[in-house]
């Protein structure tokens, strides 16, 4: 799941909402930092109702990608996936497939919850607009591996590209999804996806109930 995904939630929280997306977002800006479950967990009801929001929002972050990463129908369709990915790319026996096919789950999901809940996304980029970066940041170096001055400019520059939005096209999927593999310095992918990557994105449509399985909102699969 992605930032916006792990939030949909905690839409109306804005704090709550920011902390679901620190670890993906220092994960982009600060790969050394991390901010774990175990390190958060003590902090969800520290006196300072921000540093406690921030840290029930990492928790939530870890609790969903546990259920969502080792759910059936995540791991069947990623892996039917990446078997397609790779016969189309010469058998490409690199990660490149595995880690492209997860990736463009999250991002079909994030189109879905676009697509079926009209004016989320909108909401969801308004609310973080009033957070306080540098007092995330302040919360986050209480209980992350290390410190980081890298979350507020990564924080404005996600708050400036608004990039979930791309995901309802498939050539700007394919332009942030190659964004994402330079980036973990993996070969980016060529024109031959396009004409296959319709599919992928019906298939996460059809499964949505199965990707979001352990979900805290109640989906309604209507398209």
């Amino acid at each position: 799941m992605n930032s916006f995904s792990h939030a949909f939630p905690f839409l109306d929280q804005p704090y709550l909402a920011v902390g679901c997306g620190v670890p993906d977002l220092l994960g982009a800006a600060d790969r050394k930092c991390r901010t774990r479950k175990k390190k958060a967990t003590p902090f969800m009801d520290h006196d300072d109702p921000i540093v406690a929001a921030v840290a029930k929002g990492v928790v939530q972050h870890h609790l969903d990608d546990h259920w969502f990463h080792t759910g059936p129908t995540f791991n069947r369709l990623n892996l039917t996936m990446a078997v397609e990915l790779r016969k189309l790319y010469d058998d490409d026996q690199s990660m490149r497939s595995g880690f492209a096919t997860h990736v463009l789950i999250e991002m079909f999901i994030d189109a879905w919850l676009q697509k079926n809940y009209p004016g989320k996304a909108e909401h969801y980029y308004d609310q973080l607009a009033t957070v306080d970066a540098r007092k995330v940041e302040s919360a986050i170096n209480l209980f992350a591996t290390r410190p980081t001055d890298k979350f507020v400019p990564m924080f404005q520059k996600f708050l400036e590209l608004r990039y979930i939005f791309d995901y309802l096209d498939d050539e700007r999927t394919i332009y942030r999804l190659n964004h994402v593999l330079r980036r973990v310095g993996l070969p980016e992918l060529d024109d031959r996806i396009f004409d296959w990557l319709p599919s992928c994105r019906t298939r996460v449509c059809e499964n949505i109930q199965g990707l979001l399985h352990e979900y805290s909102f109640e989906v309604s699969a209507n398209s």
